[in-house]
Order: structure tokens, then C-alpha cells, then sequence
């Protein structure tokens, strides 16, 4: 629940700065590893673990796929509406993680947590549809395009996250730490080659970079300490209460109309949940 809210939260920052790209996701990455290496001393000296090469291997994975996640997200709140991309982004990536958990990880959710995450899943499209007359008698292409693409991204860094910190047992404060310099350090050249651009992002939204950069590692280290005892077959839909908040948000903040089938898609992805943990 608390990496939903925290999710959600970042997400709205990111809609608030729209258009930032690459360097963008350099901005708040670089600061996420500022603010997460003491954190990672402390927890290097405590732990009592013994650094492993792979763990670079590993690292290396999460950073490349956040890095595509990062950018294609940013670019479909750039050209695209929040109330549509989240709630896909959120959808498609649980459940493309669930369809591959099961026949490659060898998870086995029982018959109430797979009916669980089709509500999960329908509720998504609920809430992600819009009326003909609304959009002007088409779809909005590009919203659902970046939201299904985000989606595979989570999808790609929730498995591979999964079998880093489950069965490669690595400390995820460290290992998201590690990820995030290595975000730092792929996206520099880039950044360095756009200076003004950097400059002119943090002059604008200083504040939308830095509520990122914390809220964004908390998030997704409550997933990661999940992710080590439960299946990700459950964590990675139930995280997805980030779309019921969303979506009220959207609603409540943003002024985005059609209220009700908001709800009523959120009140859907509630009863996916609610299987999910019974099942």
C-alpha cells in the first residue's frame, strides 16, 4: 500500500514535467544515487555480505531496463494523458509479469489469484477507456502505444529484479543503489552533451526532480524487500493500487472527466486485489 501511494505520487510529478527525455531521467537518477549511497554504506557495513561480481551483472540489467522504462514513460506523458498512460503501464506490466512467472519461474497462483488478476486487469481497461465522443471519434494512439510499451518495461525490470533479490539474494538497497549510478553513468554522455538542457530542467523543476528521486527508490524498495518473500506473480499486481490512486488523483487534482468509470474501474482492480490476496 505504502509503495502505491508513493508510486503514485512520483508519477504525478513526472505528468507535471511532461517533455524531459533522457536527460530528465538523468536528472533524477543522479540524485536517487546521491541520496541512496549512505544509506548503502550503512548497509554494506552491517549486512555482513560479501560483494559478488555478478551482482554488477545484475545491477547492470536492472539499470539498462529502468533507463528504458525512464525514458519511454517520460515520452508518453510528453505526448500523451496520464489517465490513459499510468493505468495501462500499470496493468501491462503485471500481468505480461504474471504470464511469465507462471510457465518460466515455475510460480503457481492459485485459481482465485489468476481470476484476481483479470479484475486487476479489466479494471485497467476501465479505467484506461474513453468514450468516442470524448476523444473526438478516435483513439488516443499515442497515450495507449507508450502506456502498453511502459508496461513491457515494468514487466522486464519486475522479473529480472525478482530473481536478483529472491534467488540471487542480493540486498536490495544495494543492489537499487548500484542501479541507479549505473542509470547515472549510462545516461551522462547524453546529459553532458546537453548541458543547457539539464541546466534548464533543474531551474524549472528542481522540485519535481528531487520528490522523484526520493520517493521513486522508497517505492520500489518496499517491492524489492517484498519480491524476497513473496511470488512476483502477487507482488507485481497488487502493487498496482497505485492505479486506484491514480486515477483519483487524475480526477480530484488534474480536473479529468468521466469520474464515475474511473471508480468503477478502481472499485474492479479492488476486487482483483482482494482476490489476489485471498488466492
Amino acid at each position: 500500500m505504502s509503495a502505491s501511494v508513493l508510486h503514485a505520487s512520483w508519477n504525478f510529478a513526472a505528468k507535471r514535467v511532461g517533455a524531459g527525455g533522457a536527460v530528465f531521467v538523468w536528472c533524477y537518477s543522479t540524485l536517487s544515487a546521491v541520496l541512496l549511497l549512505p544509506f548503502a554504506i550503512g548497509n554494506l557495513c552491517v549486512a555482513h555480505v560479501r560483494p559478488h561480481p555478478w551482482w554488477i551483472v545484475a545491477a547492470l540489467g536492472t539499470a539498462a531496463l529502468h533507463v528504458g522504462y525512464g525514458v519511454i514513460l517520460q515520452r508518453g506523458y510528453a505526448v500523451g494523458d496520464m489517465s490513459v498512460v499510468y493505468p495501462l503501464a500499470r496493468g501491462t506490466g503485471p500481468l505480461l509479469s504474471v504470464a511469465v512467472a507462471v510457465p518460466l519461474l515455475g510460480e503457481r497462483p492459485g485459481l482465485v489469484g489468476l481470476f484476481g488478476v483479470l479484475a486487476v486487469v479489466l479494471g485497467v481497461c476501465v479505467i484506461s477507456s474513453r468514450p468516442a465522443a470524448a476523444t473526438g471519434g478516435g483513439p488516443r494512439t499515442p497515450s495507449v502505444v507508450y502506456g502498453v510499451l511502459t508496461g513491457a518495461a515494468i514487466a522486464g525490470y519486475t522479473l529480472w529484479d525478482d530473481r536478483s533479490v529472491g534467488a540471487w539474494a542480493i540486498p536490495p538497497v544495494l543492489y537499487f543503489t548500484a542501479g541507479c549510478a549505473l542509470q547515472s553513468a549510462m545516461l551522462t554522455p547524453y546529459a553532458l552533451a546537453r548541458r543547457s538542457e539539464a541546466a534548464r530542467l533543474w531551474r524549472a523543476h528542481r522540485r519535481e526532480i528531487a520528490v522523484i528521486a526520493a520517493l521513486s527508490p522508497l517505492a520500489y524498495l518496499f517491492v524489492l524487500f517484498a519480491m524476497r518473500t513473496t511470488p512476483v506473480s502477487v507482488v507485481a499486481p497488487v502493487r498496482e493500487l497505485s492505479i486506484v490512486i491514480g486515477s483519483l488523483v487524475g480526477w480530484r487534482v488534474l480536473g479529468e472527466p468521466h469520474p464515475a468509470r474511473r471508480l468503477i474501474g478502481s472499485a474492479i482492480v479492488l476486487t482483483g486485489i482482494v482476490g489476489l490476496a485471498v488466492g
